[in-house]
């Protein structure tokens, strides 16, 4: 298994130090490195990363503060020199606390903390039933609204809000929370982005028309972004003459 992974830390030789040890293990690969929670909280906002791994005290926006705003498949591994927020950093479920300044055989052991995590989450999703999920519980209007999943005709996404459409429901769902978000919780073998304003149900598509599809009368474009994606689903179910 590889692991996907960001760095942050605001201190140059820290930023590379940590580099030096990712590009040396053979399981993670980097996607990004930042000087600022701030550009990493933009650049997570539409990539999935595996392992953070995060300096605490930074200007702005620290890594506590930064870790809370993460998507729940993300896991933090906390790089500090100051031991006083070792307790904060397990309060938000950190996977380890490594203490500047730390060697490599110190670094290793965090990254196979994160690998062990993960192989573990992997297994129990093959051998339990989360992808046959039938509903969803979201906030809306002060309440708790239970969204039964095959009743979802697609989900929109408005800036910082979703609306989601059922059947026989003229009016649409509102409720805050992002589709990255929300994406990371639907099933996969019966949701898919096919733009970054929707998430359809495969099983409610009733026409695809060139680039577009129909739902209940509603036309949704696949972007080029998802197109690759969206055309090997229906390729994959398509009857060839």
């Amino acid at each position: 298994m590889q692991l996907s992974c960001m760095i942050v830390d605001d201190e140059p030789m820290a930023l590379n130090l940590v580099e030096s040890y990712v590009e040396k293990t053979p399981f993670l690969k980097l996607k990004k490195k930042c000087s600022s929670a701030i550009d990493a909280l933009q650049y997570i906002k539409t990539e999935t990363v595996d392992v953070l791994f995060l300096d605490i005290q930074m200007p702005d926006l620290t890594g506590l503060e930064f870790s809370k705003m993460l998507p729940k498949h993300t896991r933090v591994i906390f790089t500090t020199a100051f031991d006083e927020y070792a307790l904060e950093g397990f309060k938000v479920e950190a996977l380890d606390y490594l203490l500047k300044p730390f060697d490599y055989a110190e670094f290793l052991s965090a990254a196979n903390k994160a690998l062990e995590w993960f192989t573990l989450v992997k297994g129990n999703s093959q051998t339990s039933v989360s992808d046959k999920k039938e509903f969803l519980f979201v906030k809306s209007e002060y309440k708790q609204v239970r969204i039964k999943l095959s009743d979802v005709l697609y989900f929109e996404g408005l800036k910082d809000y979703i609306k989601i459409w059922l059947k026989d429901n003229p009016k649409a769902i509102l409720t805050l929370m992002s589709l990255k978000s929300l994406e990371e919780e639907l099933p996969q073998t019966e949701f898919m982005r096919v733009h970054r304003s929707f998430i359809v149900s495969l099983k409610n598509i009733e026409v695809i028309e060139r680039s577009q599809i129909i739902i209940n009368k509603q036309r949704i474009t696949v972007s080029e972004q998802y197109r690759t994606k969206f055309l090997e689903y229906i390729n994959s179910n398509s009857l060839n003459s």
